[in-house]
């Protein structure tokens, strides 16, 4: 059973980080759209405080949780943006403080966990490693969105392993979602991490292959950027389907981003 330590402290550097991004901002800065089509920074912030509370519900009340997931099921299509619209109306002190209760909360009830606890989810039941995972890969991607807005780049670290791997697993889902038979064969996924390390995901022999850099696989996976956009290069008419496809978050298949447009 793996520890699930590193990754919880990985998704707890990953919050700090944006905290600091949004602790200062003005209120015309927390009004800025952003790439997600009518949320605002805001939005952005409501959005992770609404869905650590929901991963909090699942960790600690399975009972309330069902109750979110019966919600979720009667609006489909607003229930989401309905939690970030209603956070988003709240002074921006509240909305803060929303959001660093709930997550920090969030980091306790995921380091007290039963050893092989398995908690429900929007999809299939998680482990504490995947819970904190599927959180850190939110929290990066939204966080991306946010400095988009406010015009500042985030370096990339080698905390992306998380949804790196995240991705790769999330290949089967991928094409499913898609209603599309997942392909039987193995694929072999050799990314380049910030660091420069190498990480390969799958044998080595396999046919189907997909490679590029770390930074570029997760932006595709989380659908931060089109897949034009990009540096991946894939092997195999299966392999090349799914970089169209890939999606390393629960639900139905994303709309994705649009390719920039040409400069010429």
């Amino acid at each position: 059973m793996a520890d699930p330590t590193p990754v919880i402290d990985d998704l707890r550097a990953e919050s700090d980080e944006l905290d600091l991004l949004v602790a200062e901002l003005s209120p015309g800065q927390w009004a800025l759209s952003t790439p997600a089509p009518g949320w605002t920074v805001a939005h952005q912030i409501a959005h992770l405080a609404w869905t650590d509370h929901s991963a909090l519900l699942s960790v600690t009340d399975a009972d309330g949780f069902q109750a979110l997931v019966e919600k979720a099921l009667a609006a489909p299509d607003s229930f989401v943006d309905e939690g970030a619209e209603e956070g988003a109306r709240l002074p921006v002190t509240e909305l803060l403080s929303m959001w660093r209760t709930g997550r920090t909360a969030l980091d306790r009830a995921l380091r007290t966990a039963s050893p092989g606890a398995r908690f429900p989810w929007y999809g299939p039941p998680m482990s504490t490693a995947s819970m904190a995972t599927a959180r850190l890969m939110e929290t990066w991607a939204h966080a991306l969105d946010v400095a988009d807005a406010l015009g500042v780049v985030r370096p990339p670290t080698d905390r992306i392993r998380h949804v790196a791997r995240l991705g790769v697993r999330t290949r089967d889902f991928a094409f499913g979602v898609h209603g599309l038979t997942p392909p039987a064969d193995e694929f072999r996924v050799e990314l380049t991490a910030p660091s420069g390390e190498l990480w390969a995901y799958g044998s080595e022999e396999a046919a189907q292959r997909v490679s590029g850099t770390a930074l570029d696989f997760c932006l595709l996976v989380t659908q931060r950027a089109h897949r034009a956009d990009l540096a991946l290069t894939a092997v195999g008419p299966d392999a090349d389907r799914w970089l169209d496809i890939a999606q390393a978050f629960a639900g139905p298949p994303g709309t994705g981003r649009p390719p920039k447009a040409d400069p010429a």
